[in-house]
């Protein structure tokens, strides 16, 4: 049976005394490799140590750019009537867990250890894709619908930004209302899952709530950011450089 090896800092630092050994056997051999041994020790210490940090962060970024990636894929399932969407949605999620843990670490509220970053980047990512789903769907469908007066817009003179903005709003309000209505309804309606777990492992209802409004805001900040960046770069897609509204693909 495989047990967890848990070794403290005094336990390596314990070991300095078959250092002192060997450095006591070079002097009494007069062998001169004192300082190499000094050396050796402090070059192992510093190497080993970044190699452990290393590897924790390759995890990370690994499996949350697995998740980015899924999400992407998930979420351009969705998006049939936006052309090329997956490159915007792919850009949007990352864009979106990076500034978003980035930010939570910076602040120090969540340490930068696998045990916050893949949970809390997992929750990032997921919302983010349901978000920039719904923004991109709305997308196609408006552009659909619409697109005689974005062609009249067009042909008045505007641009293609200029005439996609009203789209472009609806579509950013469709990803980002239901998260916002369940902020809102949060407390009231239902109890977040986050909130219920903490309670129910023995924190104190004080730091259970805390630590779910750190989510929820959380939540939004990342859906607003990936909803705004998927509508962003996708709608340039429905346009020729020129500013002209490309022929919708055979069904």
């Amino acid at each position: 049976m495989i047990t967890s090896i848990h070794v403290t800092l005094a336990q390596v630092a314990a070991t300095l005394v078959l250092v002192a050994i060997a450095a006591a056997v070079s002097y009494w051999q007069k062998a001169g490799l004192e300082g190499d041994i000094a050396v050796a020790v402090a070059r192992s210490f510093i190497q080993l140590s970044a190699i452990g940090y290393v590897i924790k962060l390759i995890f990370v970024v690994v499996l949350l750019a697995a998740m980015v990636t899924f999400g992407a894929f998930t979420a351009n399932s969705r998006a049939k009537k936006v052309p090329n969407a997956f490159w915007p949605l792919f850009i949007a999620l990352a864009l979106a867990a990076t500034v978003t843990v980035s930010l939570v670490v910076a602040l120090g509220i969540f340490d930068a250890t696998p045990r916050f970053l893949v949970p809390v980047g997992g929750m990032v990512i997921g919302n983010s894709m349901t978000a920039a789903a719904v923004a991109l769907n709305r997308l196609g469908d408006e552009v659909e619908s619409g697109a005689r007066q974005i062609e009249a817009t067009l042909a008045l003179g505007a641009t293609s930004t200029e005439a996609a903005a009203p789209i472009v709003r609806k579509s950013l309000r469709s990803g980002m209302i239901t998260l916002i209505d369940s902020t809102k309804t949060t407390g009231v309606v239902f109890f977040p899952g986050t909130m219920v777990g903490s309670l129910l492992a023995g924190a104190s209802p004080t730091d259970a709530v805390r630590l779910q409004l750190i989510l929820l805001w959380v939540l939004l900040g990342s859906v607003a950011l990936a909803g705004l960046v998927a509508i962003s770069l996708a709608y340039r897609n429905f346009f020729t450089p020129a500013h002209q509204l490309r022929e919708p693909p055979e069904p």
